[in-house]
């Protein structure tokens, strides 16, 4: 099994810049906005004021679904739909064939590893991914099986792609992952796995026939620096959802004593 880790912070030059430990992606989002802003136009009417959308006169509602094409796991639809003012449209919709009954499509896992003197760390993994034509860094998922629950999907799912035994401390509701093309759900499962069991100190993956996974461990508290270095160093697309955590992890970390004074 391959693992990767990484428990020293990197990017230095930015740890000891001016800026201070976690404010380099406030600069970049700064600099973003300066250069996009000017680039924003919003629609006007010939009065010059601000155009206003079409007021609500129904509720939208799917009419009815015509499947266009068929696979083993995906199919595409045309769907007939309502939109909010009575218009009659379609849609091509593309859905899971493995769709469990009263269930999410799958579970993605957000796997903490503790071990002792050591930081707290993210299991990852890494794949190539045809769809995207390269390697992709994602929390560890899969699909729901008949009889599963979420909970149960996730362990397993986390044995198989990683070699860790987890205990699970949470589940998020069933979420949506790109509605503008699927009707695909998932459902987040957080996991905690203890580092220092013997069963987890030399994990084993259990992956199936053209399953090909590598596992790295990331530092919590340096989550996204870890994952931007690495969209340096090699060709591979993030998952939006490892990213936004790597944000949301950046604002828990932050440090108001190390925000620079503004000047007045």
């Amino acid at each position: 099994m391959l693992i990767k880790t990484s428990c020293q912070p990197l990017f230095e030059g930015v740890l000891k810049s001016p800026m201070g430990k976690n404010e380099w992606w406030k600069n970049d989002w700064n600099h973003f906005h300066r250069q996009t802003k000017s680039s924003i136009h919003f629609p006007e009417n010939s009065t010059g004021k601000m155009s206003s959308p079409p007021k609500s006169t129904t509720i939208p509602n799917v009419v009815k679904e015509e499947v266009i094409a068929s696979g083993k796991w995906l199919k595409l639809e045309k769907t007939t739909y309502v939109d909010p003012v009575g218009n009659t449209r379609t849609w091509e919709t593309t859905k899971r064939t493995t769709r469990q009954a009263n269930a999410a499509d799958g579970v993605g896992i957000i796997a903490l590893l503790k071990r002792t003197l050591h930081k707290d760390c993210v299991v990852m993994v890494k794949q190539f991914r045809p769809p995207i034509g390269c390697c992709t860094l994602e929390f560890p998922a899969g699909l729901i099986d008949e009889g599963e629950s979420a909970e149960i999907a996730a362990l397993r799912e986390l044995k198989e792609e990683t070699g860790y035994k987890g205990e699970v401390v949470g589940v998020t509701p069933v979420t949506c992952l790109d509605p503008g093309l699927s009707n695909c759900t998932t459902q987040i499962v957080m996991v905690n796995i203890n580092g220092d069991d013997l069963e987890n100190t030399n994990p084993t993956q259990q992956l199936g026939d053209g399953e090909f996974v590598e596992v790295l461990l990331l530092p919590l508290d340096e989550f996204q620096r870890e994952i931007d270095d690495l969209m340096k160093k090699e060709k591979i697309v993030v998952d939006s959802k490892v990213y936004i955590y790597g944000m949301g992890m950046s604002q828990a970390f932050f440090k108001p004593n190390e925000l620079r004074v503004l000047k007045q």
